[in-house]
């Protein structure tokens, strides 16, 4: 009798899920229609969509439809061999790539999970003058290309060296002379033709003044090119986990990048890569002792808004109507950025810093071009890793100090 009742179970369970599935779908439909009469999502054709929000944080980004009113933002992986290449210790906000919880040490598993472990080869460029005339050679020009899927990368000249996806996870390990590190992310973008990986520093940098005890966390970042569009780079990039807001060290007496162009001794200069980046604690005591000032400083909207002025000129009198919209447009945001920052860290220059590179990273005016054009969200993420916006952020943090020595 109980084996005869037990198809009935199943039946029903599965009956009961299905059922929630469909009731799921539906809903997700109802509120993707529903977005899109609101007028908070644009059609643009090609299952595409654009968030027509300005007060989202995904404001202007595009979207994917995936059926059954699912969407996922576009993110710009590389999508070379059928799924995203990326590896994390932590789920990504896309809910793409390989997720192994808590990270690992092992180089190999992250090169397969993060769909990098190709490596890149340099070929000479061939070319015919005419359909039946035979292959000449371009002297001194090469073709970089995948030993996985022969996917062509670049054009690169006969004193380019090919730093390989490998060398980069060595280069990182000798660079904070450790080699238990524990991965935090790597992945490929543009096809392949650009690489990143980053670990994080044992380091966490807390800024408690006033009682605010506000953690950044250093992370240590490699970024590579095989299409000869840029040097290999290290960058230093503090990641705060309580916003989407990434933030470059902006000490006025060092760097937080360096970079090397792919020649054969690019290896052998871990000494003056460590000397540039600074990686010490008297780098991180310092850049802790300038935030805490910045903690410690009132600062009424007024001075804010100077501030403001002074990295963004204000439009004259005779500027066109576009240009004093513009203008009045992102000093509202930037304002409405800080008030969000003092809710926590109360009226202080240091939510002024705040303030000023959320917007820079994440709200001011960004054109895609190339492979990124019309996704947004990747060429931001992309800016930010290469330091675009590194000068604005760096005259906001030295102007915001000046404001700390007032009497």
């Amino acid at each position: 009798m109980s084996t005869s009742s037990q198809p009935a179970d199943v039946n029903a369970a599965f009956a009961a899920e299905r059922s929630e599935q469909l009731q799921a779908a539906a809903a997700r439909r109802a509120d993707f229609d529903s977005r899109i009469a609101d007028g908070k999502l644009v059609p643009l054709g090609d299952g595409r969509f654009r968030i027509n929000d300005p007060g989202s944080w995904d404001n202007g980004e595009i979207l994917i439809e995936r059926g059954d009113g699912q969407v996922l933002p576009q993110h710009g992986l590389d999508t070379s061999l059928g799924q995203a290449a990326l590896y994390s210790s932590v789920p990504a906000w896309h809910q793409l790539g390989n997720v192994v919880p808590g990270g690992t040490s092992d180089v190999d598993e992250v090169l397969t999970l993060g769909g990098i472990d190709y490596d890149v080869l340099r070929r000479p460029v061939e070319f015919r003058n005419s359909l039946d005339s035979p292959h000449l050679q371009l002297p001194e020009h090469f073709v970089t290309a995948r030993s996985d899927t022969g996917a062509g990368l670049g054009v690169v000249g006969s004193k380019y060296e090919v730093l390989q996806n490998r060398d980069a996870f060595a280069f990182l390990q000798d660079l904070v002379d450790r080699y238990d590190v524990v991965w935090e992310s790597a992945g490929a973008v543009r096809g392949g033709r650009r690489v990143f990986i980053s670990m994080r520093l044992p380091d966490t940098v807390t800024i408690d003044a006033g009682g605010v005890a506000d953690q950044i966390i250093p992370f240590v970042v490699a970024l590579n090119s095989h299409d000869g569009s840029s040097p290999f780079q290290i960058v230093v990039t503090p990641w705060r986990p309580v916003c989407r807001n990434t933030e470059r060290f902006a000490l006025r007496d060092a760097n937080s990048r360096w970079g090397v162009r792919h020649t054969r001794n690019a290896r052998d200069r871990i000494e003056e890569a460590r000397r540039t980046l600074g990686l010490s604690v008297k780098y991180f005591d310092e850049f802790a002792a300038e935030e805490e000032a910045l903690a410690r400083t009132e600062l009424a909207l007024a001075d804010f808004h100077q501030v403001v002025d002074e990295l963004w000129q204000p439009p004259t009198e005779d500027a066109s109507v576009r240009t004093r919209n513009s203008h009045r447009r992102r000093v509202d945001e930037l304002t409405d950025l800080y008030t969000e920052n003092t809710t926590r860290l109360g009226t202080t220059a240091y939510a002024a810093e705040r303030a000023i590179t959320e917007y820079a990273d994440w709200k001011q005016a960004i054109r895609p071009t190339g492979s990124l054009r019309g996704n947004n969200l990747a060429a931001r993420a992309t800016a930010v890793l290469e330091g675009s916006n590194d000068d604005l952020k760096s005259r906001a943090h030295r102007q915001l100090l000046t404001l700390t020595r007032r009497s």
